[in-house]
């Protein structure tokens, strides 16, 4: 019997296990600053294989601030440990990085939950719960791909670097202090929600804060003043049309399906202070998309270029321009050529497990893949059974079906890419 079948079956076998795992995680709500008990749960399922070394540790916050690329809302990480655990190749094959996170995004408002977001209820080959799609599913379907190679006796050549960090949400810190404390590979994974296509490329994209500026004046007499909410519209106008600009310039045919492959976003406005009077200050803030084989200095220097500009339209901005801050969470573009060999194998994994043609695009939105590839020095791919549409949303579900076929697909590119001690995988 191949291994293919081998691992199938095991999966199979396997599936009430990797189900209520998955409940367990989900249960759990792992929000920034709670992800101790997630932790512990998963460094437990590592140690319980005596083959994985495992590294359990809090991010040491004053070092990692000092860090260009650290990003986050808080510099102490008690609580919130990291977890690693190291599967030893017997030499002479090539490494892989799986990167799980354990956080989630907060449940929001529970009224627009049906379901309980903690509860992780299975119905109609579902289950439901926050973190469920992004990513504790994928997380699941790394565990499960390791334990089928481990528990069926197939030695691989590489090792396997096994990762579950915490702040992917809020930036990425658990994942640079994982690159920081040594942790690097061949290649990477990141089983975040995909819906099973594959991504090479990876979007960027970081915060920013613009004030712009009016001069306050009764209402009664507003034409002696000039309303900050006006000039904020003129503002948005031209932040549009960068937006336009920008995405004019995307070639990439993995964007192809994209209507806007890097969005700027505007998602908070401020003003104002009195209905009767003319506001003399508005805050807008928002997500600023930065394309793959692009830095986040290029994207902050064109930005505040394109606000410069308006300056020649409207001569107020000449004496008052817009200011232009950066805070917040950020996170770096990757991009790994669509033709690298880890796109391959785990494109020729995928039509072996289900038949039929991978789609391969660029991500929407960022992930800790950037880091891995750009900083890092690990090639990363992103591929995941999680729902795209439904991660940070009322009623997140994964399909479980999906879980098991990534972690078949998972399994499979482990051995390609790693290498077996009799060679290649039957």
């Amino acid at each position: 019997m191949s291994w293919k079948m081998r691992i199938h079956d095991w999966l199979a076998a396997h599936r009430a296990e990797g189900t209520e795992l998955l409940r367990q995680l989900v249960r759990i709500p792992s929000t920034q600053g709670n992800e101790l008990e997630v932790q512990r749960l998963v460094a437990e399922r590592l140690l319980a294989d005596p083959g994985w070394e495992v590294d359990v540790w809090e991010p040491d916050g004053e070092t990692l601030t000092e860090h260009p690329d650290f990003c986050s809302e808080r510099n102490r990480f008690d609580g919130s440990p990291n977890v690693v655990g190291v599967l030893r190749g017997t030499g002479g094959g090539r490494s892989i990085l799986l990167n799980g996170h354990a956080d989630v995004v907060p449940e929001g408002d529970r009224q627009q939950w049906r379901r309980d977001p903690y509860g992780g209820e299975v119905a109609a080959g579902r289950l439901y719960g926050r973190g469920a799609s992004d990513m504790k599913g994928g997380t699941v379907s790394l565990l499960l791909a390791v334990r089928a190679i481990r528990e069926l006796g197939i030695r691989l050549r590489g090792d396997v670097i096994f990762e579950n960090v915490i702040e992917e949400e809020s930036g990425g810190a658990g994942t640079l202090a994982a690159i920081v404390r040594g942790y690097r590979a061949d290649a990477a994974l990141i089983p975040e929600p995909t819906n099973m296509r594959i991504f090479p490329k990876q979007q960027g994209s970081m915060w920013f804060r613009i004030t712009v500026k009016g001069r306050s004046a009764h209402g009664g007499t507003r034409y002696e003043g000039v309303s900050a909410i006006e000039k904020s519209m003129a503002v948005i106008a031209s932040v549009r049309e960068l937006e336009r600009a920008r995405n004019a310039r995307i070639a990439d045919p993995l964007y192809a399906g994209n209507p806007i492959p890097i969005p700027i976003n505007i998602g908070v406005i401020e003003g104002g202070n009195w209905p009767s009077s003319v506001p003399d200050r508005v805050k807008l803030e928002g997500r600023m998309g930065v394309a793959p084989e692009e830095s986040l200095g290029q994207a902050r220097q064109e930005m505040a270029r394109w606000l410069a500009g308006l300056a020649a339209s409207d001569p107020w901005f000449a004496a008052h321009p817009p200011v232009l801050e950066w805070f917040g969470a950020r996170w770096m573009p990757g991009s790994l050529d669509p033709g690298h060999e880890l796109v391959r194998v785990l494109s020729d994994q995928y039509r072996e497990v289900l038949g039929t043609e991978p789609v391969i695009e660029a991500s929407p939105w960022g992930t800790d893949g950037g880091l891995l590839t750009s900083l890092g020095g690990t090639p990363c791919v992103v591929f995941g059974p999680g729902l795209a549409r439904k991660a940070h949303h009322p009623d997140e579900y994964i399909e479980l079906d999906r879980v098991f076929e990534a972690a078949e697909i998972i399994a499979l590119t482990i051995l390609r890419w790693c290498g077996t001690e009799e060679g290649l995988a039957r």
